[in-house]
């Protein structure tokens, strides 16, 4: 060998590198019960904190004054196996050294059977306190991120996207339902349990973050932990890995249940809605006040403006007679808005069975001077003995709406006509109000027609507000309201009386 001194032998130059390793290798002889060592590096000094002669003089004293006691059978155990099975051993085990102290060791090494039936041990050990320490510290690293994500109800993905295959820590399996243990799951098996309605959001969010549009992937979902049961999650994420085209082949993120969150969000949005439905009855309120009593003041100024230009008895007598009829009708609308206003704090609106016929023709004595001044014919086709379930203020609020409406809008070109119709469609009572005026052009308007403050002709006294009242009584006690109308021909508004919740 030319790199060796032509004195030295190869024996010399191995034991010199041997020397130099900082783990303690030595070989041991067991012979007729008995351990023997033959031959120890230097590093002994280091690892043990003996001499090599003391090592090879006495060896027991590893056994007797360095490994913990609690290691002792263990590594006993460990040699006896590895003597009469003729395999390869390691043990890792704490030494007690007289200056450096508590240590960690660990010992690897083959048996060989030689020839006289002794056996040799060539054995090397290595001081791993720092690797230990390394690890305890990443154990309690460990152990502290998984109480953190436990107690924040916080799980923990790892989605390799090469083999589809996505990691779930130990609280994400809980989660979802399963064991508190780590799985590896397709990513299928997620996907598969996002809520149908979730699923084009959380495909379209983690494309916008793959396509680098957004620099952390975000998500609300519902998520699938049973064959019926949803829970709403928050998950977030980044793509990592990323090749020369821009494609990612890894992912991780974490999860959170928001599931009692979500539910005090909507627990807060319908309280909100309550709300808003009480603002709305009381809005209606405002208006009926508004609309309602202005017609019957409207009336009976009227009235009373003919009244004093009357110049004959039997004149006078007949105002006075409509006077009375809208002095009656005054007291019964009062009457009903002093309901209306006790009913407006409670989430139920009351009801009570009312005559149809009965209620429309009060309506028609309020409006009688309306009625004649614009020469309107009335036809009227509902039976006697009809009845509907409905609060009194709405229901003359509603027709009152309509026939005002009828009689504003009517056709210059041709005399008035207001026809009321009953019918039943599949057991729903349904009251037709037709006309032959302007009519509206509904391809048009349709979308805003009962919009507030919406108008659709030039007429002086059109507030908008009148329809728009209208939906919203119909709809506050479950009707609802459908239209056919066609420019210079007229129109029909059909109003459907929901009697199946009462």
């Amino acid at each position: 060998m030319p790199f060796l001194n032509h004195t030295e032998s190869v024996e010399g130059f191995f034991k010199k590198l041997i020397d130099e390793v900082p783990d303690l290798i030595f070989k041991a002889v067991y012979v007729r019960g008995k351990f023997t060592v033959e031959y120890c590096s230097e590093s002994v000094r280091e690892v043990y904190e003996m001499t090599p002669i003391e090592f090879r003089a006495n060896p027991d004293i590893f056994l007797d004054d360095r490994i913990l006691t609690e290691y002792r059978k263990g590594f006993l155990n460990k040699m006896q196996r590895s003597k009469k099975k003729l395999i390869r051993y390691d043990y890792e085990y704490q030494v007690q050294l007289p200056v450096k102290g508590l240590r960690w060791m660990k010992i690897t090494g083959k048996p060989e059977l030689n020839l006289d039936g002794s056996i040799s041990f060539y054995t090397r050990v290595s001081d791993i306190t720092d690797l230990k320490e390394q690890e305890q510290k990443l154990l309690a690293s460990e152990e502290r991120f998984e109480f953190a994500m436990s107690a924040a109800s916080e799980g923990v993905w790892d989605w390799d996207m090469d083999s589809n295959l996505v990691y779930f820590s130990a609280q994400l399996s809980k989660m979802m339902g399963g064991e508190e243990k780590v799985t590896y799951v397709p990513n299928t098996f997620w996907t598969d349990r996002i809520h149908p309605d979730d699923i084009a959001g959380y495909e379209k969010n983690k494309q916008d973050h793959i396509l680098g549009k957004t620099n952390v992937y975000e998500g609300i979902y519902r998520l699938k932990i049973n064959s019926e049961h949803y829970i709403w999650v928050l998950s977030r994420g980044r793509a990592l890995n990323f090749d020369e085209f821009g494609v990612p082949h890894r992912a991780i993120g974490t999860v959170k249940d928001i599931t009692l969150l979500k539910e005090k969000e909507i627990e807060l949005g319908n309280t909100i809605n309550i709300i808003g439905n009480q603002n709305n009855r009381l809005s209606n309120f405002a208006h009926i006040v508004s609309h309602n009593l202005r017609s019957h003041a409207s009336n009976l100024k009227m009235l009373l403006d003919l009244f004093k230009n009357a110049t004959e008895d039997e004149e006078r007598e007949e105002m006075l007679d409509h006077l009375e009829g809208i002095s009656d009708g005054l007291t019964v609308t009062i009457s009903h808005l002093k309901e209306l206003v006790e009913i407006q704090t409670e989430i139920k609106i009351l009801r009570e069975d009312l005559n149809l016929r009965h209620y429309l023709k009060n309506i028609l004595t309020i409006l009688h001077n309306e009625i004649t001044k614009h020469s309107v014919t009335i036809e009227i086709n509902i039976p006697l003995d009809v009845t509907v379930n409905y609060n009194p203020a709405y229901l003359e609020s509603i027709l009152l709406n309509f026939t005002t409406n009828a009689i504003k809008y009517s056709s210059p070109d041709r005399k008035p006509v207001i026809s009321y119709d009953f019918a039943l469609e599949k057991g729903v009572k349904v009251l037709s109000v037709t006309d032959n005026g302007v009519g509206l052009d509904l391809k048009k308007h349709k979308n805003a027609l009962f919009g507030m403050y919406k108008t659709f002709h030039k007429h002086q006294n059109s507030r908008g507000i009148g329809l728009f009242i209208t939906k919203n009584q119909v709809e506050a006690m479950g009707g609802k309201i459908r239209v056919y109308s066609e420019v210079n021909k007229g129109t029909t508004f059909k109003i459907y009386f929901n009697e199946e919740n009462q």
